[in-house]
């Protein structure tokens, strides 16, 4: 087991609530407690996993009536001595337990400190551990389910299964070496790169669903575009159903971006509406459209708004310029202020592309049609992500270990030595040791802990 110093923070969100919860770790956690903790019985001498009430003071001060949960090593989140007091939520209050428990011997935790120590203490691997920071952060239920799944090792339990196959095949490869001069053959070297590539398959189908858990972890952006005045700051007050954007007759009024999180069907959309393509002299409404062609970069879909009021087609030219740029991107025509047309006008019409949906924010017609069909796009966008919230640190390990079981499953077919069949096999465990934390250095856990909240 491996103790350290003792730590404290605040393990609530800060600012003003009914309560808080002031949580400390660490070898000596229990000592440092019981000199600011007076209840009726001595933490020392409680049972692990309890609840106690009493009064926290700094000396002969009292600060405030706390309770004191009590989680005794190993049997806690980090493995160590752990005691949470639950406090009332002033931020005076809170923070004056802090500051005692660390006059008294304690230090300020570190950005997920109390999580990198449940990793070093053996209670979660390196995947468990990230699955924590997404479960946080998670901005959907399917983002949340996804990470708890996670949390409860089911991505662990599919990479031990892989690390096993390829643990055995590498001890066959060497044992058959260390017999090397009676010609043993203890596996056919078709059946080995067979077995390669169905190792390398799984790989390459959980790397590839990076894409789909980003959308599932960040959301699925949603680039507004169009012409000054299109609607385009109506549309993103409609769908939130809220004043968020300034809604104005006078053109270039967006000038910088406004980014909100619309929650449909337990994904997140998170919707960019950017300031209005058009010629201008204004300094801040050119950097303004710039930045907006930065975000739309980003953007897996690119709503284009055209004021049909001004003609159906008014605004291909700025559906070619975006096609041009953004090539690898969805984008869509939406028909905007139909209650100023006639009833027997509102029909596609021929445009440069189908416009998807027509609506009016003024009588709120095509605006539920809108939501259903940015929620179809959403699920199906994500819908190659597996059980696991692959990042970007995991996807580019699985990447490297199917290359490796690429090399490995050629060197087979092509009858080399199993040296190196074996060479590559172990480069790619490693890879898998990498993601799960088996392998590991200190630039891997402070990049993965340094996005971690200070009371995780």
């Amino acid at each position: 087991m491996l103790f350290s110093d003792p730590i404290c923070a605040l393990a609530t969100p800060p600012g003003i609530a009914g309560l808080a919860i002031v949580r400390l770790s660490g070898n000596g956690a229990l000592e440092i407690a019981e000199r600011c903790f007076r209840g009726k019985t001595p933490l020392s001498e409680a049972k692990s996993h309890t609840i106690h009430f009493g009064t926290f003071v700094q000396g002969a001060m009292p600060i405030d009536e706390v309770t004191a949960m009590l989680y005794k090593a190993p049997h806690s989140y980090t493995g160590e001595d752990v005691i949470e007091f639950g406090c009332h939520g002033g931020m005076i209050v809170y923070q004056e337990i802090i500051d005692a428990l660390i006059a008294v011997g304690a230090r300020p935790a570190a950005p997920g400190e109390f999580t990198k120590r449940a990793f070093l203490n053996q209670k979660i691997d390196l995947t468990q551990a990230e699955a924590v920071g997404d479960l946080i952060h998670a901005l959907s239920q399917q983002g949340s389910h996804a990470a708890a799944r996670q949390l409860m090792g089911g991505f662990t339990r599919r990479l031990a299964e892989l690390r096993e196959k390829l643990l055995e095949l590498c001890g066959l490869l060497e044992l058959e070496l260390d017999f090397s001069q009676e010609d043993i053959e203890l596996i056919d070297k078709k059946v080995l790169a067979t077995r390669i590539e169905e190792t390398r398959g799984f790989c390459v189908e959980l790397a590839n669903s990076f894409k789909s858990a980003e959308i599932v972890r960040s959301g699925y952006s949603v680039g507004i575009v169009g012409y000054p005045n299109a609607g385009k700051s109506s549309l993103l007050n409609a769908l939130l159903d809220k004043k968020r954007a300034i809604v104005s007759a006078v053109p270039g009024t967006t000038r910088d971006y406004i980014e909100e999180v619309l929650h449909l069907g337990g994904v997140a959309i998170r919707l960019v509406d950017t300031a209005g393509f058009r010629e201008s002299d204004d300094k801040i409404e050119v950097e303004g459209i710039e930045l907006a062609v930065e975000l739309l970069k980003q953007c897996h879909l690119i709503l284009v708004l055209n004021d049909c009021s001004e003609g159906e087609a008014h605004s291909n030219p700025l559906i070619v310029s975006l096609q041009a740029k953004f090539s690898d991107s969805d984008i869509v025509l939406v028909q905007t202020k139909t209650d100023l047309l006639p009833n027997d006008r509102i029909i596609p019409l021929e445009t440069s592309m189908q416009a998807m949906l027509w609506l009016s924010v003024q009588d709120g017609k095509g605006i539920a049609e809108l939501k259903e069909f940015l929620t179809k796009k959403a699920k199906s966008a994500s819908a190659a992500m597996h059980d696991t919230l692959i990042n970007a640190r995991q996807a580019a390990l699985l990447t490297q270990a199917s290359d490796s079981l690429t090399k490995a499953r050629e060197a087979a077919l092509k009858g080399e030595s199993n040296e190196f069949t074996a060479i590559d096999l172990r480069s790619a465990l490693k890879n898998i040791g990498e993601i799960t934390g088996e392998v590991w250095n200190d630039d891997i856990l402070n990049a993965v802990f340094a996005k971690f909240c200070i009371g995780k």
